[in-house]
């Protein structure tokens, strides 16, 4: 499932917005409700975590969970995806959760659709740490996974 930007921040961007993550779809999706019980479902900006078959996928998943799931967090919706879901920038407890994913070797950054210094630089001392995906001796990249249909 390719995450093509519809281009990025095509929809007005909005700033940081105050919510609740109520759910956790895999590694990089998740929802949240806002102060007004509206639902928001976020795609992270900036990274690419493994499909839930995949290997780290659940793992994936659950760092994600255990970085945001039940927690207030500050959403910066910065575009949205062709499937309209929300391209989120995401804080909890002034940890960019984003960043974390790709910190703890539990996303690639998601170079076609992010040109953030601190993802690539975080992704270089994750792989030099072999940490998550980075222990794999060939780590497949999520977009090459469903590229060869195994999503």
């Amino acid at each position: 499932m390719a995450v093509a930007c519809v281009p990025l921040c095509s929809h007005a961007a909005s700033t940081g917005g105050a919510y609740r993550v109520v759910g956790v779809a895999d590694g990089d999706t998740l929802t949240a409700l806002g102060a007004g019980h509206e639902r928001l479902k976020c795609r992270l900006y900036g990274i690419d975590a493994p499909e839930k078959r995949q290997a780290f996928g659940q793992a994936s998943k659950l760092s994600l969970a255990e970085l945001s799931f039940g927690r207030a967090a500050n959403i910066d919706i910065v575009g949205r995806d062709r499937y309209g879901r929300a391209i989120c920038k995401i804080a909890v407890g002034g940890i960019d959760v984003n960043k974390e994913q790709i910190v703890r070797g539990m996303a690639w950054m998601y170079r076609s659709y992010a040109s953030d210094r601190t993802y690539s630089d975080a992704e270089v001392r994750a792989q030099a740490r072999r940490i998550g995906i980075w222990r794999d001796v060939q780590p497949i990249a999520p977009w090459d996974f469903r590229r060869k249909g195994r999503a």
